[in-house]
């Protein structure tokens, strides 16, 4: 066995279903997925059912995590046009505000100027505002970084248009950061004809010259690697209407080891990707005495069976991988070790500390 140490990993887009969508997903069985993919710290997404766009709606769901989670969890308030009054008093209780730009379902979605000017104007400065920008809506949230002069994180970059653009303006010294998924990194729209509906994601697939695209910019332009867990039942995605997203925290680490172990992608820029560039740009607080280990040169092949997400499928089944996590030390104490969780619900602190 060749052991690696990795500090513990930082996701900064998943979505725990909470509330809601709990027969899919919850806050215990999606910080199980998170530790067992090597991720002790996660941040969760406001796209519910109600979405946390009131103080009351992050409150209730902070109170649920508080008696569930396994590893540390914040979660990010979501701007919605309709409860622009309760967008500050959100922020004492949220990680960072959510802005979507495109397609998400219920009240969230944001198309109006007048929105977009009371976030970047109420929005506490010192808290991030993170878009869902696809595209054109990537050059808009551009310009606001650059009229407001306040950073920028875009989720989910999928094509080579917006990443140029990013690249374009990193270069002018506007403050702007960016994160890829590693199903954009590591699939492209030909999966479809392999996957159907599990290879349905918002953004959707891209063409293989966009995937070319995001490797080659891995290693200057994009600031982290983040899942975009969404999790579905298999029902739910075989259904006439499936909704697009597909599970990731469990899958996530050993894609990119993988692309280590093959050349790809440097051990140290993983570590900056996965680690230093998530807890720097959110400002997320340091865990103490926590880290991951690693069989390095163990190759296996991903399987839906064992899966720790309520939803038990990946895309990626049935692909070779190389890197097993092996053991999770959160705060000193080992809470996944071969394959079994070891973290009691509750165990878990939430981002940020709110003392009331």
């Amino acid at each position: 066995m060749s052991d690696l140490i990795l500090p513990g990993l930082i996701d900064v887009h998943t979505h725990l279903r909470v509330p809601g969508g709990e027969h899919k997903e919850d806050f215990a069985t999606g910080t199980a997925a998170a530790l067992a993919g090597g991720f002790t710290l996660i941040l969760g997404m406001p796209n519910t059912t109600p979405p946390l766009s009131t103080p009351d709606a992050l409150a209730a769901a902070r109170h649920t995590a508080a008696q569930t989670i396994r590893c540390d969890v914040g979660l990010f308030a979501g701007a919605s046009p309709s409860q622009l009054p309760a967008l500050a008093a959100c922020a004492p209780q949220a990680a960072a505000l959510k802005i979507y730009l495109n397609d998400t379902y219920g009240s969230l979605r944001v198309d109006d100027v007048p929105t977009l000017r009371a976030c970047f104007r109420d929005w506490p400065r010192h808290k991030l505002i993170a878009m869902h920008a696809e595209k054109q809506s990537v050059a808009v949230g551009i310009g606001l970084a650059a009229a407001y002069q306040r950073p920028v994180h875009f989720c989910h970059i999928s094509r080579r248009e917006e990443i140029e653009l990013i690249a374009d303006a990193k270069m002018a010294g506007l403050p702007v950061t960016c994160e890829v998924t590693p199903h954009h990194l590591f699939l492209d729209a030909a999966d479809f004809a392999r996957l159907g509906p599990l290879a349905d994601m918002r953004p959707v697939l891209g063409a293989p010259e966009d995937v070319a695209a995001l490797w080659q910019h891995l290693g200057d332009t994009i600031d982290c690697i983040a899942t975009d867990h969404a999790p579905h039942t298999l029902a739910e995605k075989w259904s006439p209407q499936p909704p697009p997203g597909v599970a990731g925290l469990e899958t996530a680490l050993p894609l990119l080891l993988t692309a280590v172990q093959q050349g790809r992608l440097a051990l140290s820029r993983l570590i900056e990707l996965m680690h230093t560039n998530p807890r720097r740009i959110f400002a997320l607080p340091a865990q103490p005495d926590t880290w991951v280990e690693v069989d390095a040169e163990a190759q296996w092949t991903i399987q839906n069976e064992g899966m720790q997400s309520k939803c038990g499928w990946t895309p990626f089944a049935g692909m070779t991988v190389s890197g097993r996590i092996r053991r999770v030390t959160l705060r000193g104490q080992l809470v996944y070790d071969e394959g079994v969780v070891l973290a009691p619900p509750g165990s878990g602190k939430l981002i940020p500390t709110v003392n009331r």
